[in-house]
């Protein structure tokens, strides 16, 4: 009622989101933070909520304008040697801006590398389990999730259709996919359930493939796998052929023994999965970052990349310098946009020109 009476007087309810956003208009907040809110609210795990936390408070923030304060002062020292370059003022070496160049780089790889893993507890893994019809598929889901998710028969083809679990890997939400066994088919429907493990190994983050360890018939891995993807090969049923558990091979793939009937193994493959998402031993993440920021924080790199590239073939600092102000327009998409006033204040505050 006391609602109602308000907007009868003139008032109106809130839209979605306004309150962050007229603190953002009012530099409150900056993008990242506001993001951070929403990300705090719909944070699946402990570990996502803590970073999110910290997003909110501002830390992916600073790690950001670390990043732009760099790239500022190399570009006021660029563009005032053109402006001003008969003025009595020390200008950067080649030797001087390699090395300036080289180390934001560094920087960037740290703060990138950061993002991936604040990514990653918010996100979470497609963790897709494919290989042949009764290779144990189901049975390792099960083993995964600790409950019987799937249908476990001795039957061939059990699996028609694509199975999603839940879990969390030690703060990493994981979304466990179990498919239906690739082979030759004349079934309709089996044929519309493999279509499905196809679709669901294209959109993977990491694709264990299942091999049954108790046959003797050599098994291959089909070469039409997604390329670029993380490949784990599993070697299920080590309880059937007494083949040992645990990493069994690193390369050309990481190969691991296990058993779903008996856990064999299923520490090391557990330990594998972090490993390929990225995350170290005791590594926790320091923000919540999202995928826009990881693209915008790539394309910022490859920028200072270049400008990099560009210092080495002394190709003329005009082009260095548009490299790095496009960096800097990079970082700005992230928590707000940087212009060329700010750039010329900046130039004007640390050289006595004009006076």
């Amino acid at each position: 009622m006391l609602i109602e009476q308000a907007i009868k007087l003139g008032a109106r309810l809130a839209q979605a989101g306004e309150f962050s956003y007229r603190a953002l208009l009012n530099d409150k907040i900056d993008l990242t933070q506001a993001e951070a809110i929403a990300d705090l609210i719909d944070a699946g795990s402990r570990q996502a909520a803590r970073l999110a936390s910290l997003s909110l408070n501002g830390v992916f923030s600073h790690r950001i304008q670390g990043l732009l304060d760099q790239l500022v002062h190399l570009r006021l020292h660029l563009e005032a040697d053109f402006d001003f370059s008969e003025n009595e003022i020390e200008f950067l070496s080649c030797s001087q801006l390699h090395e300036k160049l080289f180390r934001l780089m560094g920087q960037y790889d740290a703060v990138i590398a950061s993002a991936k893993l604040g990514r990653l507890m918010q996100e979470g893994l497609k963790l897709v389990l494919a290989g042949r019809p009764n290779a144990g598929k189901s049975s390792l889901l099960n083993c995964l999730t600790g409950q019987d998710s799937a249908i476990v028969t001795e039957i061939p083809g059990t699996t028609r259709d694509t199975l999603h679990e839940q879990i969390n890997l030690d703060g990493i939400p994981l979304q466990i996919i179990d498919t239906a066994g690739l082979r030759e088919s004349e079934d309709p429907i089996e044929l519309l359930g493999i279509a499905r493990t196809r679709k669901a190994m294209q959109t993977a983050d990491q694709l264990l493939w299942i091999l049954d360890d108790s046959l003797d018939e050599a098994q291959q891995i089909p070469e039409d796998l997604p390329e670029g993807i993380d490949l784990t090969l599993i070697r299920n049923k080590i309880d059937l052929s007494l083949s040992p558990a645990g990493v069994l091979s690193q390369q050309p793939w990481v190969e691991i023994g296990v058993s779903a009937k008996t856990g064999a193994g299923m520490e090391a493959l557990r330990e594998q999965i972090k490993k390929n998402a990225g995350l170290r031993e005791n590594d926790q993440g320091e923000f919540i970052a999202r995928r826009r920021h990881l693209q915008a924080l790539a394309r910022g790199r490859g920028h200072v990349q270049q400008a990099q590239e560009l210092n080495q073939a002394q190709l003329g600092r005009e082009l260095i310098a548009e490299e790095l102000r496009l960096a800097q327009s990079a970082l700005g998409e992230i928590t707000g946009e940087f212009s060329s006033d700010d750039l010329l204040g900046e130039i004007f505050s640390r050289f006595c020109i004009g006076k």
